[in-house]
């Protein structure tokens, strides 16, 4: 009887060994002959301030599930990659970024795959000076420039004010106008006659954007008081 039952168990243990290492053997099997992962997404749409950004990435081979992380480098600020592949937040701040991102499968051993991308962030609405203003005379001008970076048209305002040591305020510039899209530093004049006294320039763009129900803003102030004195 008792040699009955071992022989029972060995068979059973036997065959066990046998199930176990034919699974195993075609696992490993089917992981060397299963193409190595590999990420599709060769290049990334670029992103504005403040807008929204949402891209899947993609890999193909492997096993499934992938899992991706940022190994090297940096987001910008305001975006940030899930282990699904998702890259998507509201970017906070300008720039062109470079990071590496890395997808791990699920295979036993897992495999993996880096692939470098470069990100280019813009600012929508950019506002600089054109001509610095400065005083002629009785008189302060000068230019800004703006530029509409982005696929939509920009419905404008710019105020240009220069406010004196009291607090008054005289308009040096006022226009309101459309802002085409992807238009690069569009030149807008500024300039009036004025009392004397000290004078701040402050000139202040707004734009609306009825597609995407945005506005954007931007605001350039002199860094020094103007000088405007009692003329002959």
């Amino acid at each position: 009887m008792r040699n009955c039952l071992g022989r029972l168990l060995f068979q059973c243990f036997g065959y066990g060994l046998v199930l176990f290492f034919t699974t195993h053997a075609a696992l490993a099997q089917q992981a060397s002959t299963t193409p190595p992962v590999k990420i599709t997404t060769s290049s990334l749409p670029r992103g504005y301030v403040s807008r929204a950004y949402h891209v899947q990435l993609e890999a193909q081979n492997g096993t499934t599930p992938y899992k991706w992380s940022v190994t090297r480098g940096s987001l910008p600020k305001g975006l940030n990659l899930s282990e699904d592949g998702v890259l998507g937040g509201v970017p906070a701040e300008a720039g062109q970024f470079h990071f590496i991102v890395t997808v791990i499968d699920g295979a036993k051993p897992a495999q993996q795959q880096d692939q470098q991308f470069d990100l280019q962030v813009l600012a929508p609405l950019l506002a600089k000076w054109g001509r610095y203003p400065k005083v002629n005379g009785q008189r302060i001008e000068g230019s800004l420039r703006v530029s509409n970076q982005t696929e939509d048209s920009f419905d404008l305002t710019v105020i240009v004010l220069a406010v004196n040591e009291t607090g008054r305020a005289t308009a040096l510039g006022y226009q309101h106008f459309t802002l085409e899209k992807n238009t690069i530093d569009k030149e807008i004049p500024l300039g009036e006659n004025l009392p004397p006294g000290s004078y701040q320039v402050n000139a202040d763009v707004v734009a609306e954007v009825a597609a995407t129900n945005t506005i954007h803003r931007a605001r350039l102030v002199t860094n020094e008081q103007l000088q405007v004195v009692q003329g002959p």
